[in-house]
């Protein structure tokens, strides 16, 4: 392995071991290709001296890295990457998407396969250590609220045994759904706690929701760019993505109404507040517009506002929500706490019409029973005892902190700011230079970026990418862009 890259992720500062980070790195590494089969491995001893660890930690790793299939050990020869049957899921997965998503327009460029797509976002998001790369969508642990979750576990714990032990209902939990209309009144949409269905998270609210209204062959519209893992989602159940381009103050609406009038859209899924991964928010004008569009073709619009919580509020900033000026007759509201709470809670939850909420639950019936209302039970400890609007204020205050230093310095290394965000964890920015090949490269040396393909139906190169400000502490990262 002398002409690989070495492990830049390995650190004592880490909460995970060394052994464990040992085989994440060189697992990730075999499973992205830059370690092929058959390339010998460094001994124990020079791996050992080249990355600052004894031999028993690499020892270890290796072990471990031989027991899961990576490796191979010959003896008197040393440790080899293993031939393995793999699957290769990227290729499929944009394969999937580009079969789906509408057609380019004449004369465009057409769709090239890519070895960067969703899953490989995805699969090198979920092997980073415990702190979040600048391609995250999730804040720092360290910025979470782990000793209230904490206590609020312990409280739930301490219930009944009755209560914790059966099935939840299909609603959800019913303090938790109070406690939701009481959320969605503050920001003047009205709705009992019969219109509400949780779920786990907005992913499976998303599925849920188009699986009850969608059929193989319909169309969907979404922002372009947009939250990427729908896209893959919505493709696995036959469905045509369609991008609707959006702009600072919310989407293009000659270019909506011009593709409504052609594919009669069954849903349009839209972030009305801290758009991911612009970090923009939809202007009452737009918003009055887009629901007109809607009605004159029958579409269901689906108001993911997941990151709604790290808005400063209309007191602070201007914001119009769909769900208020529709009152949930044609809008679906989306919600949840994996963005400000824990990720590992999995608690969301959709709000809409009496007659949809009972759909959507029956539809949550057949296909996963009932969410488990533990992690419903500990989300409204925390809604109810007021710790939550206390911890909000905390994570916008440093959110508020550290972006203008972020904002100040992508911008001294010449990457372009489209718009510069004023509230939220993204920045949309351009780079200048094609960012899959500038993510290949970063890999290379142990970095995750975000490309802005990924956040594009199209799936088509771009020179935009997305960046977690909450999560740029790193200088070996602001070292590559630099010199980019």
């Amino acid at each position: 392995m002398t002409d690989t890259p070495s492990l830049h992720l390995l650190t004592r500062a880490s909460g995970e071991s060394l052994p464990d980070q040992i085989v994440r790195s060189i697992a990730a590494r075999i499973d992205d290709r830059q370690l092929r089969a058959g390339a010998r491995m460094p001994s124990i001893r020079s791996f050992a001296s080249r990355h600052g660890v004894s031999p028993f930690t690499v020892v270890a790793g290796y072990d471990r890295l031989v027991a899961q299939g990576y490796l191979e050990s010959r003896r008197g020869a040393g440790f080899f990457v293993r031939e393995r049957s793999v699957l290769n899921t990227s290729l499929l997965n944009t394969s999937l998407l580009n079969a789906s998503v509408a057609p380019a327009a004449a004369g465009a460029p057409a769709p090239q396969t890519q070895s960067l797509d969703v899953v490989w976002l995805l699969r090198n998001m979920f092997r980073q250590s415990p702190q979040p790369s600048s391609a995250a969508g999730v804040l720092p642990a360290d910025w979470l609220d782990g000793p209230g979750i904490a206590g609020a576990l312990r409280a739930v714990s301490r219930q009944p045994s009755r209560l914790l032990l059966n099935y939840g209902t299909p609603h959800g939990y019913a303090p938790l759904r109070q406690q939701l209309q009481r959320k969605l009144a503050a920001i003047d949409v009205d709705a009992a706690p019969e219109q509400f269905v949780t779920t786990l998270g907005a992913t499976q609210a998303l599925d849920l929701v188009a699986r009850e209204f969608c059929r193989p062959g319909d169309t969907v519209f979404v922002d372009d760019p947009a939250w990427f893992l729908m896209f893959g989602s919505f493709a696995a159940l036959g469905l045509r993505v369609v991008g609707i381009p959006r702009l600072p103050d919310g989407p293009d609406l000659a270019r909506l109404a011009e593709l409504a009038a052609l594919h009669k859209p069954r849903l349009y899924v839209i972030n009305s507040v801290l758009h991911n991964p612009s970090s923009t928010t939809l202007s009452a004008a737009k918003a009055f517009q887009l629901l007109r569009i809607a009605e004159q073709h029958d579409t269901i619009v689906v108001e993911d506002d997941i990151y709604c919580d790290l808005h400063p509020g209309a007191a602070v900033q201007p914001v119009t929500r769909l769900a208020a000026l529709d009152q949930l007759q044609r809008v679906i509201y989306l919600g949840g706490f994996s963005k400000s709470l824990a990720a590992n809670l999995r608690v969301g939850f959709i709000a809409t019409s009496m007659a949809y909420a009972q759909r959507l639950a029956d539809r949550k019936m057949l296909t996963t029973l009932t969410t488990s209302d533990l992690g419903e039970r500990v989300v409204y400890k925390i809604l109810s005892e007021g710790l939550y609007r206390k911890h909000l204020d905390r994570i916008r205050a440093r959110l508020d902190a550290v972006r203008p230093g972020v904002l100040r310095r992508l911008e001294g290394l010449g990457l372009a700011l489209c718009p510069a965000p004023t509230a939220g964890m993204f920045a949309w920015v351009d780079a200048g230079c094609d960012t899959n090949v500038l993510a290949g490269r970063a890999m290379e040396q142990g970095l995750l970026l975000a490309p802005g393909s990924l956040f594009s139906p199209s799936q088509l190169p771009t020179t935009k990418m997305r960046v977690n400000i909450a999560t740029m502490e790193d200088e070996g990262l602001w070292r590559f862009l630099e010199g980019r």
